[in-house]
């Protein structure tokens, strides 16, 4: 969209639409309803629109109504998970298994960390759910090397879950359902020689890795805010080799790209900004290029795409709404990057 002014009406109205009805195209993503709820809430609320347009008490009964509970306090320890499911969909058991008997359906990480946040967001008390199945259980995640699994019955581990059990703790204030120490352990690993990170040790660095491995080591306060700005004498991590991986993300169209060589990509604006803004070197960010950037992949429905000229998606056009906040766009509410929410909500005001 050729546009020199951010469309905040457009991108209410774009938003509003998907709260009441998703298009067809969404049909596939069924399962990840709850992500898909996480972005819209969130993007309403980062547009201050949140009150006017969103029934909070209907979010909050919708999303309790997916968390998987045990049947007896025996389970807890069975092995299985038991979060929030990602939809109704994901409630509904499998076919039999060979002896006959129903595998119990599956909550997982991600699912659950939308939940959690969805539930802060819309002002519900968190202290009200049932967060002891949640952290006893989520124990039974946590790998020997300190990853996490985002299901019970298996499958990859890295980063992107670690990230997912560090913000669940945080957010319920509760860190029983971790081993803090082998996650920190785990998360180091992670940190490649050029200083970004990769989503499992020893692999190519990341923007959405370096985000999940420096946010998760700050929420458990084993490094601090704007270190940068705190002349501390050491850190767990390279900071100075870190900063430099991250600014020299920015590319020449003034957008951010996860990976070098890779094109700019809307939602690396949140990605890697949010490790700056963190580590306190927001300001080597060229903010007037990166705005001209994200205008670019502004959509005259309301929404961002991925890439300059394409039709918006909810994905990219959330993380397009949190870059513009990092941004300091008037009319946007202040962006709590280490919980990907709104100021206020992470407060729990």
């Amino acid at each position: 969209m050729d546009s020199e002014l951010f469309e905040r009406d457009r991108h209410v109205t774009f938003l509003q639409m998907m709260y009441q009805l998703l298009p067809s195209p969404y049909q596939s993503q069924e399962i990840n309803r709850l992500t898909l709820a996480y972005f819209v809430i969130s993007g309403l609320d980062l547009l201050n629109s949140l009150d006017r347009l969103v029934d909070k008490d209907a979010v909050a009964t919708w999303v309790l109504s997916l968390q998987a509970h045990p049947r007896s306090t025996a389970e807890l320890n069975n092995g299985q998970f038991y979060g929030f499911h990602g939809s109704r969909a994901a409630q509904f058991p499998p076919e039999n298994n060979d002896n006959g008997a129903l595998n119990p359906s599956v909550s997982n990480l991600a699912s659950t960390y939308c939940a959690l946040a969805l539930l802060k967001i819309v002002g519900y008390n968190l202290s009200s759910i049932d967060s002891e199945s949640i952290l006893t259980s989520m124990r039974n995640l946590q790998q020997p090397d300190g990853s996490f699994m985002p299901i019970h019955t298996g499958a990859e581990t890295d980063l992107r879950f670690v990230f997912c059990a560090v913000a669940i703790c945080h957010m319920l204030g509760n860190w029983s359902g971790m081993d803090k120490e082998k996650a920190k352990e785990y998360i180091l690993k992670c940190q490649s020689y050029d200083g970004g990170f990769g989503l499992v040790p020893g692999s190519e660095s990341h923007g959405g890795a370096t985000y999940c491995g420096v946010t998760s080591l700050c929420l458990m306060g084993f490094i601090e805010d704007e270190i940068l700005s705190k002349n501390a004498p050491s850190s767990i991590i390279d900071v100075p080799l870190l900063l430099d991986w991250c600014v020299q993300r920015q590319a020449a169209d003034g957008g951010f790209q996860g990976r070098p060589n890779k094109p700019s990509d809307t939602c690396y604006a949140f990605w890697i900004a949010s490790v700056l803004k963190i580590l306190g070197g927001h300001k080597f960010i060229d903010k007037k290029a990166l705005h001209g950037f994200l205008l670019t992949c502004q959509s005259k429905y309301g929404g961002f795409s991925k890439f300059p000229g394409q039709l918006p998606d909810l994905y990219h056009s959330y993380y397009g709404l949190t870059a513009f906040s990092l941004l300091e766009e008037p009319g946007l509410n202040s962006l709590c990057v280490e919980l990907g929410m709104t100021a206020i909500a992470a407060m729990g005001i």
